[in-house]
């Protein structure tokens, strides 16, 4: 490289740094007025950004069209494309995701636990706002309106970085977000959208913008997630990947199971609450394995097996090593037989990623084992992992999955985006 192009890239760096420490110093000053704001206000900048993301619908697909365009000529996955793909359907989803936030209770002075101690002090805890979220994605730009939701409604002030395949989709729904904020009385600062495809912003967003970020929120694939955890000066909340996986009990039923594992797997690929690995009891693999993996096939997904899984159907692939490790995001599935639940929990603790894990089983007592001793943030008991979702959880939506265990764990709504202080009232109390 020439002096000349150091120096350009110098120099662009240092613009990109300047412009992201701007976003930084303008969301805390937004986050102090956000904090104060009455919930009647909150309510109505999120109902009035629904009604603009309707309003707006034509342009937001428009750019979301030149987001899909520019991703095929990239030779961009089917997975990931599906991913970034906005249709109507999934647009006015996005709109009612608002909407429904919108109505959800307020957490934000909640108080969670109160006392008094003998000697008269009165304490309670109260949920607060977190300050200032960061949070980095990838290709979906409903996470602009979902995320950007849902730190409003905790009163906090956002700084959304969306990936460079969604650039054009994620700046459309974004303005339709400011309508709203605006017309309620709100700062636009409240939800920032990072204005620049440029790489070195997120390297900004992980130093913590001289302290003005409080929380990183990373959305997209390992190598993304990653490198937030490794690099981030301030708390996150992520989980890696979601390695997920359904075990077919010994007391399970078949017409269930088979309704259950193609859901989990085929309803969409790409999600993080999709099926990964489909674990059998050996004790019913007779008859409910070679069912399970021709239903997969004949659905088109791709099945990669164990010598039993071959076995009961030929055109199941062998599986290698690396299969009980790997989130596909795509059609295709590991199935394994075990010898019963306790090999079951076992494969999941070593192979598993603590995020979605289910049971298909009518054995009460199976379940609730299965329940107690699976480690993971979402556990099912005769259910789809793709219910693994904040949506579906109630939450209104979800700002993504954490899989750790400080704080948040699970679907990250509204309530988990917020912090908590102690409030100690007296009548004269002095410490002996």
């Amino acid at each position: 490289m020439s002096a000349g192009q150091l120096r350009a890239v110098t120099e662009a760096e240092t613009d990109v740094r300047a412009l992201m420490r701007e976003l930084g110093t303008r969301a805390r000053a937004s986050a102090r007025k956000l904090a104060l704001a009455p919930p009647p206000v909150k309510e109505a900048a999120l109902k009035a950004a629904a009604a603009a993301i309707r309003a707006d619908a034509a342009l937001i697909l428009a750019a979301n069209e030149e987001d899909v365009a520019r991703a095929r000529a990239a030779g961009l996955s089917e997975s990931m494309i599906d991913r970034l793909t906005l249709t109507p359907a999934r647009l006015e989803a996005t709109a009612a995701g608002v909407a429904e936030i919108a109505e959800l209770p307020d957490p934000v002075g909640k108080v969670t636990e109160s006392w008094e101690r003998p000697n008269g002090l009165r304490l309670e805890r109260v949920r607060t706002p977190l300050g200032v979220v960061g949070v980095i994605y990838e290709s979906r730009p409903n996470v602009t309106a979902d995320a950007g939701s849902l730190c409003l409604k905790a009163g906090n002030a956002v700084i959304l970085r969306g990936g460079s395949d969604s650039f054009q989709s994620s700046r459309a729904i974004h303005a339709a977000m400011v309508k709203g904020l605006v017309s309620a009385g709100l700062p636009a600062d409240a939800i920032q959208l990072v204005p620049t495809r440029d790489r070195a912003a997120v390297g900004a967003m992980l130093a913590g913008l001289d302290g003005t970020i409080d929380v990183i929120v990373p959305r997209g694939g390992k190598s993304l997630v990653a490198r937030v955890q490794d690099e981030a000066r301030v708390p996150v909340f992520a989980h890696l990947e979601g390695i997920v996986h359904i075990f077919v009990d010994r007391a399970a039923d078949l017409d269930k199971a088979l309704t259950i594992v193609k859901n989990a797997k085929l309803r969409r690929t790409s999600v993080c609450g999709a099926a990964e690995t489909l674990l059998v009891d050996r004790a019913v693999a007779g008859e409910m394995l070679a069912p399970l993996v021709s239903m997969l096939i004949d659905a088109g997904c791709e099945v990669r097996g164990d010598e039993a899984a071959q076995k009961a159907d030929a055109r199941v692939k062998p599986a290698s090593e690396a299969d009980w490790d790997t989130e596909y995001l795509d059609a295709v599935i590991s199935a394994k037989v075990v010898d019963g639940l306790d090999a079951a929990i076992d494969h999941i603790e070593t192979h598993g990623s603590h995020h979605t894990d289910a049971i298909l089983t009518e054995d009460a007592a199976a379940a609730e084992r299965f329940l107690a001793e699976v480690d993971s943030a979402i556990v099912v008991h005769n259910a789809s992992t793709q219910f693994a979702d904040g949506g579906e959880f109630g939450f209104g939506g979800e700002i993504g999955i954490a899989t750790g265990r400080m704080h948040a764990r699970g679907p990250v709504g509204a309530e988990q985006l917020t912090s908590f202080k102690y409030r100690v009232r007296g009548t004269g109390q002095i410490r002996p």
